[in-house]
């Protein structure tokens, strides 16, 4: 099998939207109009730094693409496209069928057309360029925020960041944290509900501490948060109330959570957001004027993920 038939047996898949041009050309040609923008991002997975080397093909499908979705849900962005760029080590069949059966499943659940890639020899690595669109001028950005804005974050933190401590210690986590780590959900319905509603919006995937930052460095703004605020699932509390460790959950990363600000006349919208979609979203926070990021509670510097 060479690499045309193997892109041709695994990764050529019908389109759910208008791709004029899609597998098996040099580039793909999709259309748009005039009132929609297109937003697209780009993530690259890596053994041994984004999953273990024990990590099933279907989990590193899934996160994959999951992650890249994950971006796109932090604009409040529609996912439409995506192409693929796959490292293997080698042809492996049995791989190659668990992985795309699993990346093609999630494209399903988000209506998203794999439209292009390319595939080579070397160290596993995964990358995908996600496209999707948003309304013209209703994007959210990071670069909203505004003073006295309430500070939120979706559900609880940490839980990845707990479970990838768990496997460097020699210790196996239970599914629901295996879960949170290598299965993370994308926010793309919850974003969508937050377009007009949240004033500045990102996910979390490099750790709170750092993230929450960059919000306040393009709005030009500070912010105090309460660490006691921050929603913790309960063996990541019982791990912190043990170990005074607050670091898991401020700097840990990996996630995928959303992280928005709000004015304060707006709350009762994220309430009905929170009901109807059945989630958890906490103020931790306040907007401040003064910059910077203040965490009332830390009393130690919490080093959040670095690429270099």
């Amino acid at each position: 099998m060479n690499e045309f038939e193997l892109i041709e047996r695994y990764f050529n898949w019908v389109s759910y939207h208008s791709v004029d041009l899609s597998v098996g050309d040099d580039c793909a040609i999709i259309d748009t109009n005039s009132n929609t923008q297109i937003v697209t991002s780009v993530d690259t997975l890596i053994e041994g730094v984004h999953f273990s080397q024990n990590t099933s093909a279907a989990d590193i499908a899934y996160k994959a693409l999951a992650v890249n979705l994950s971006d796109l849900a932090a604009m409040g962005a529609t996912p439409k496209y995506f192409t693929l760029a796959l490292t293997l080590p080698e042809l492996n069949e049995p791989w190659l069928s668990e992985f795309s059966e699993s990346l093609k499943h999630l494209a399903e659940e988000y209506q998203i057309d794999l439209i292009g890639g390319d595939t080579t020899k070397g160290a596993l690595s995964i990358t995908i360029n996600i496209i999707g669109e948003v309304e013209t001028g209703k994007a959210l950005l990071r670069s909203g925020a505004q003073v006295n804005d309430l500070i939120y974050v979706s559900n609880t933190i940490g839980d990845a960041a707990y479970a990838w401590q768990q496997i460097d210690q020699g210790n196996k986590p239970s599914d629901f944290y295996l879960n949170r780590l290598n299965r993370p959900k994308p926010n793309v319905e919850l974003a969508q509900q937050l377009v007009g509603v949240a004033n500045a919006c990102i996910d979390i995937s490099d750790g709170l501490e750092q993230d929450l930052s960059h919000i306040l460095s393009r709005s030009k703004v500070g912010a105090n948060i309460d660490i006691e605020a921050i929603p913790l699932s309960d063996e990541v509390a019982t791990y912190i109330d043990t170990t005074q460790d607050w670091c898991v959950a401020l700097a840990g990363g990996d996630d995928y959570e959303l992280c928005f600000s709000v004015s304060k006349e707006k709350i009762n919208k994220v309430t009905l957001i929170e009901k109807e979609l059945g989630i958890t979203l906490t103020n931790i926070g306040v907007v401040t004027k003064s910059q910077g990021l203040k965490i009332k509670g830390l009393d130690k510097i919490c080093q959040s993920y670095q690429h270099f």
